[in-house]
């Protein structure tokens, strides 16, 4: 066996689980991916170099044992995902920093920066090249993902790369890389216009536009509507930057503005009662930043794995979260990038207030 597809489904919780043994440099790697039924799937190795065949044998017949341990079960079709893979592309996204309190009133009002709704959904890359789809996670990784995206990315014309999100099964677009030819160079203006342009004749289902928000009266209203319907918050986008793959150092043509708090942590153990602990790196320390309840059909995640939680503040003198709360596993960052400097902490004349 090189391939299996595993399924568990126990009340509300829908869930698929795939491992693959494949060739490598000379050896082998046992890849996996599991997620919801329908979504798209967080994928990963559990060899971080290539082993022998017999070695790579055992260690997927122990996983898929253990998966079967906890009530996982063979024998359903599999056609709602595309191939397990973490082979590297060598594509990455551009990523923005944020803008401070006092960077956001010069933003709304300078007319050189459009708007767009921050979506609280996962960074994907969506290629299509030579007849196939691909889905590229935010460090470059293949990444599984559902079915009906791959159906209606494939009706698309020509060769091409999209830069956007996913939530549950559709894809919003907000920013066009290559169509028959890189337009990485070109201003974000000429690349939104060009997305525009090559979504709007088609009208996938699952394939959505993110719209630009031009002018000052605009952008303030957006950016107030938003705040109010407790969106994520906004991104500010120069009309006339090209596409720079990475974070600068500071500044930037982009920032991003967060009407709420979250942050990448690192789960350092598992407790009982479906929760886990968070740790953040301080320097080189890790810290504790308190426990998160891992909700009712999700699967609890394995210490050290990265996961994403929401929070209102955290406190000055523990770093701990305060009302955290658990949105899932995040596969596409670094382990180094969980630090208290995404912390937004209470203010010392707010705790006494």
């Amino acid at each position: 066996m090189n391939s299996v597809s595993l399924y568990y489904r126990d009340g509300s919780s829908d869930k698929v689980y795939q491992a693959v043994i494949e060739p490598k440099e000379g050896g082998y790697v046992v890849n996996f991916a599991y997620g919801r039924r329908g979504s798209t799937l967080t994928s990963g190795t559990k060899t971080s170099t290539p082993v022998g065949r017999l070695e790579a044998e055992k260690i997927f017949e122990r996983l898929v044992a253990e998966k079967m341990k906890k009530g996982y079960r063979q024998g359903e079709s599999s056609g709602s995902y595309t191939v397990v893979s973490v082979e590297s592309t060598g594509i990455l996204p551009q990523l923005l920093n944020p803008a401070s309190e006092q960077e956001l009133e010069h933003l709304l009002l300078n007319d050189r920066f459009l708007i767009q709704q921050k979506l609280d959904g996962k960074r994907l890359l969506l290629r299509k090249e030579s007849g196939v789809v691909t889905g590229i996670n935010r460090r470059g990784m293949v990444c599984g993902i559902p079915e009906n995206l791959v159906t209606d990315a494939m009706s698309l014309p020509g060769d091409w790369l999209l830069d956007g999100k996913i939530i549950g099964t559709t894809y919003h677009a907000f920013d066009l890389l290559e169509h028959d030819g890189s337009l990485r160079a070109k201003g974000f203006k000429d690349r939104i216009v060009a997305l525009l342009n090559f979504l709007s004749p088609a009208r996938v289902s699952s394939i959505h536009f993110v719209s630009p928000i031009y002018g000052v009266p605009m952008k303030k209203r957006m950016f107030e509507i938003w705040k109010e319907e407790g969106q994520e918050g906004v991104v500010f986008k120069k009309i006339d930057a090209s596409y720079i793959p990475g974070r600068p150092n500071s500044g930037g043509d982009q920032f991003k503005f967060k009407f709420v708090q979250s942050a990448s942590v690192v789960v350092t153990a598992q407790n009982g009662k479906r929760s886990v602990k968070m740790g953040l790196y301080d320097g080189k320390r890790m810290v504790a930043a308190g426990n998160v309840t891992i909700p009712a059909g999700v699967e609890i995640p394995e210490v050290g794995q990265i996961v994403e939680v929401r929070y209102l503040y955290a406190f000055p003198e523990s770093g701990a979260l305060f009302q955290p709360v658990y949105l899932g596993v995040r596969d596409d960052i670094e382990e180094s990038e969980c630090s208290v400097s995404q912390l937004k902490f209470k203010r010392e004349q707010e705790l006494a207030a």
